[in-house]
C-alpha cells in the first residue's frame, strides 16, 4: 500500500473551505459598504440629504442639513415657531457642492444653528467669495431660512 500524506497528491478540502469563507467574508463587507456609500450622501453636497436656502441681505446660499437636529431647527425657523439662530460652519472653498454657483459650500459635518457668534465670521456670502472675510468659518448674523428642499 502506498503512502498518502501532503507529498503524495492528496487534497485537502481545508484550502476549498477557506476559500470560499474569505469570499464570503469579502461579498459581506462589499454589501455592507455599499449600502452605507450609497445612504450616507456623497461629500460636496451629493448626498440625499435636504438642504436649506438661507437668506443675508438679498444674497442666499445653501447649506446641506446632515443631521435631524439642524433640520428641525431649520423647519422651526422656516415657520417662525423660533427665535433666529445664527448658522454657522466650516467653510469648504474651491468646491461648491450644493451651494452653486458660488465656488464655496458650508461642510455638512460641522454646521449647526448658534445663538452667539464672534464677529470675524460675520458678513455677506459675497464675501466668502470674494476672500473679504477670512475666517474659515461663516457665520452670518442676519440670516433667514428660506426654503427647505
Amino acid at each position: 500500500m502506498a503512502a498518502t500524506g501532503p507529498d503524495q497528491g492528496v487534497r485537502s478540502d481545508r484550502g476549498g473551505k477557506i476559500a470560499a469563507a474569505v469570499a464570503g467574508i469579502a461579498l459581506l463587507a462589499v454589501a455592507v459598504t455599499g449600502g452605507v456609500l450609497q445612504t450616507a450622501g456623497a461629500p460636496g453636497g451629493g448626498g440625499a440629504n435636504p438642504i436649506v436656502t438661507i437668506d443675508v441681505h438679498g444674497e442666499t446660499y445653501r447649506v446641506e442639513l446632515a443631521n435631524p437636529e439642524v433640520l428641525e431647527i431649520a423647519q422651526q425657523l422656516l415657520a417662525g415657531e423660533i427665535d433666529p439662530k445664527i448658522p454657522n460652519g466650516l467653510i469648504v472653498r474651491d468646491d461648491p457642492g450644493p451651494n452653486a454657483p458660488w465656488s464655496w459650500h458650508i461642510d455638512p459635518q460641522s454646521f449647526e444653528w448658534a445663538d452667539m457668534t464672534t464677529e470675524v465670521c460675520d458678513g455677506l456670502p459675497e464675501y466668502v467669495e470674494d476672500g473679504t472675510l477670512t475666517s474659515p468659518w461663516y457665520c452670518p448674523w442676519t440670516a433667514d431660512v428660506v426654503a427647505i428642499d
